[in-house]
């Protein structure tokens, strides 16, 4: 490759965030189609507010910071550290929806991290050791696997997860590309502002209080017709 050319890490960065990735992130929609199916996200706008509060007062506070450490714990082969986050992470699902979402992607990508080279003893017998290994521990290892810096593993996670809504969003309302390319522009800085957030707040300071989300989540497992799993 020639001088200047992005390093093997930064291909594996695009890897792991490429929805091409086969762990199902397109099959759940984290609460998003039961707020459109019941109006509460009915427009571009509202879409925005629902994702922006989703970002600034679960993902910011809670979520990615629980999933920084993780790549971190992993990155450094604290294996004793990363154990307790994913029980940690296991124990804060709040539905039973979310704890299988959780619970089927990790399978899926420890599926796949247990068919490729780069995947070290280590990290297997980890993997194998823990009870149903959710998402974040194996993405951690994914990150590890591929030699991916813990914070850009981290915006690798929120990128996808974006794109994952935006992708809802276009399936559920009547929202064309372009009109999701706006939306995109005007929540990249709220993205951004929560991988910073994420980046800095103490461990003592994780908590979110995302009642709706999670009102959301078991009134969706009830909802009679969807094309979503959560």
């Amino acid at each position: 490759m020639t001088e200047g050319a992005p390093s093997l890490a930064a291909w594996q960065l695009l890897r792991l965030a490429s929805p091409q990735l086969p762990i199902g992130g397109y099959s759940y929609s984290q609460g998003l189609e039961l707020a459109v199916d019941s109006g509460l996200v009915h427009d571009p706008d509202s879409a925005a507010r629902w994702i922006g509060d989703h970002l600034s007062l679960n993902l910011a506070r809670f979520e990615a910071p629980l999933l920084l450490a993780h790549c971190e714990a992993a990155a450094a082969g604290d294996w004793e550290r990363l154990k307790q986050l994913a029980d940690q992470h296991r124990a804060s699902r709040e539905t039973r929806e979310l704890h299988l979402e959780s619970r089927q992607m990790g399978y899926s990508l420890q599926q796949l991290l247990d068919d490729l080279p780069e995947q070290d003893d280590a990290a297997r017998a980890l993997l194998r050791a823990l009870r149903e290994p959710g998402l974040a521990v194996a993405w951690a290892l994914a990150a590890r696997a591929w030699a991916i810096p813990p914070r850009d593993a981290l915006a690798a996670w929120l990128w996808g997860w974006l794109e994952n809504q935006l992708a809802v969003l276009m399936k559920t309302l009547p929202l064309g590309q372009q009109a999701a390319q706006r939306l995109t522009s005007a929540l990249l800085p709220q993205l951004d502002q929560a991988r910073r957030t994420a980046s800095e707040i103490q461990p003592n300071h994780w908590g979110g209080a995302a009642f709706g989300l999670a009102l959301a989540s078991m009134a969706h497992e009830r909802q009679y017709s969807r094309l979503f799993r959560s």
